[in-house]
This record gives structure tokens, C-alpha cells and sequence, in this order.
């Protein structure tokens, strides 16, 4: 298989240009002028990239700060705290050996009228490696207890939810039921399309060869390619399952190329962003 398009959502795709290039920089502003133009060289269009800032504001994931006739963003307390949480599982994911420890568990029964809630928990859950079981209830291969304690509490549904910590009984293959919950062939498959799509920039030769621009693309295409791991790869214990084929190998290339590409890639940032 191959790497899917990349087509990420707008305001997706604001978060991941300034969590890569301005989350590390304290109070920095950003104009917006030159986060539309990015989005631009990305195929979006300056509407949609105007509802997009809109969007992230009334979200509170960005404050607008007028300058003048100029506008520009900033990012807030609670962005920082998701990008600090992206951060530390992405950046971790498969660089260590798991052993089989304690697993979670969790249960829940959100109502209807709170779908949205739902839903953010549903996507939260998968990012920190939760496979689903069955309707409303759901299963991780480590000790999740303090990320899903909090996650209840920032969405207020912990009166809706059970969290059950434990271990396997060793009567039963319980290697069978986790290869049910989480596609592992998929996954392997991508791992692959993964290094066939990004493999051949692992040498200086082929990076000279791009410029400031193309950098950045590249690097963007790369971290918001490989944030979609941890949604799919739940690090099982590999006392449990091997661990997926060239999954070592694409950890190791991201992390080669991630630093290896900022440089030119924050200066055509900067280029654009500053008025």
C-alpha cells in the first residue's frame, strides 16, 4: 500500500505548522496574513483558511491580538497543553521496549446529548493507544490511568465512565483477541509506505536538494503523516506479539529527518509570517 494523500483538515494542519515552528518560542506571534499564505502552498484557499484561524479562536486553541491593521495569533494555555501531549506520545512511540505490565480498561455510557464529548473521547482514547472492544468499551496495553482520569475530568463525563486497571489471565491466548482489536497488518503496511514515502530523504545529497520551501513541506507532510501512528500502533508488549514489521526502522527515520529539516523550514516560516 501507500502512504495516503496528504489532505489534512485546515485547522489540523495550522496546529501542526505551529506546534512545529512556534510552540517551542514563548509568546511569539504569528501574523495571520503569513498563516494564510502557508495554507495556501498547501492548496487551501484564503477563505478557508481565514475560517479555519476563525475556527481555532472559538475553540480557544489560538487568541487573535490586532496590531494596527494587523492581525495575529498567538497560542493559548490549552494548546500548548495538546501540543505537549502530542509531543510526548509521538515523539516516544516505539522508542522503548514495553513490557507486559498493567492494562486499562474502560467503559462508558456518554449520553446522547453529550455526542460531542463522545466523540473527542473517542479520538483521545486512540491516540493514546486504546483499541476498541465493543460499543462503549475500550482497551490499552499500558497504564493509562492518569491521562484517562484527566481526559474524564476536561471533558466532564467521569460520571458516564468505569476505569478498571489489570493483567491478562494466563490461562487464555490472549494474543488472539488483541490482534482482533487492532488491524496489525494494516498497521505493518503502512510502517512500510511510510519509509517507501519518506526513506529516500535519508541522505545529505537528497536534502540539499530541496529548498527552504520544499522543506517545509516535506517536514509537515512527514510529522503529520507519522502523528497518525499512535492512533494505530497500541506498542503492544512484544512478550504478547512481535512488534510491527518496520516499525523500528520508521521511527528511526522520522527521527532522523524531523531535526534534519527544521532549519530551512523555520526560515520559510519566518519568511512568510513576518509582515
Amino acid at each position: 500500500m501507500s502512504v495516503e494523500a496528504f489532505e489534512p483538515a485546515p485547522q489540523d494542519l495550522v496546529v501542526t505548522l505551529l506546534g512545529a515552528h512556534v510552540g517551542p518560542q514563548e509568546g511569539r506571534q504569528v501574523w495571520s496574513g503569513g498563516l494564510v499564505a502557508l495554507l495556501a502552498e498547501f492548496g487551501f484557499s484564503e477563505g478557508a483558511a481565514r475560517v479555519a484561524l476563525t475556527r481555532l479562536v472559538g475553540r480557544g486553541l489560538l487568541d487573535r491580538v490586532r496590531d494596527g491593521r494587523l492581525v495575529h495569533y498567538t497560542l493559548t494555555p490549552r494548546i500548548r497543553a495538546v501540543l505537549a501531549e502530542g509531543d510526548r506520545r509521538i515523539f516516544s512511540l516505539g522508542r522503548e521496549t514495553r513490557p507486559a505490565t498493567r492494562w486499562t480498561v474502560l467503559w462508558h455510557a456518554i449520553p446522547e446529548d453529550r455526542r460531542l464529548a463522545r466523540e473527542r473521547l473517542v479520538r483521545r482514547l486512540r491516540f493514546l493507544g486504546f483499541g476498541q472492544v465493543q460499543d462503549g468499551t475500550w482497551i490499552a496495553p499500558h497504564d493509562r490511568e492518569r491521562e484517562v482520569a484527566d481526559l474524564l475530568a476536561e471533558l466532564d463525563v467521569g460520571r458516564h465512565a468505569g476505569l478498571l486497571l489489570g493483567h491478562p489471565a494466563e490461562a487464555l491466548d490472549f494474543g488472539s483477541f488483541v490482534a482482533r482489536v487492532w488491524d496489525l497488518d494494516d498497521l505493518a503496511a503502512r510502517y512500510r509506505a511510510f519509509l517507501a514515502d519518506f526513506g529516500r530523504y535519508r541522505s545529505d545529497a537528497a536534502r540539499a536538494a530541496l529548498d527552504d520551501r520544499a522543506a517545509l513541506l516535506l517536514r509537515t507532510r512527514l510529522v503529520h503523516t507519522f502523528r497518525q501512528f499512535p492512533f494505530l500502533d497500541p506498542e503492544l508488549p512484544e512478550d504478547l506479539l512481535p512488534r510491527p514489521e518496520h516499525r523500528a526502522e520508521a521511527v528511526m527515520v522520522f527521527h532522523h529527518l524531523y531535526p534534519a529539516l527544521a532549519e530551512p523550514a523555520q526560515r520559510h516560516f519566518d519568511r512568510l509570517t513576518t509582515p
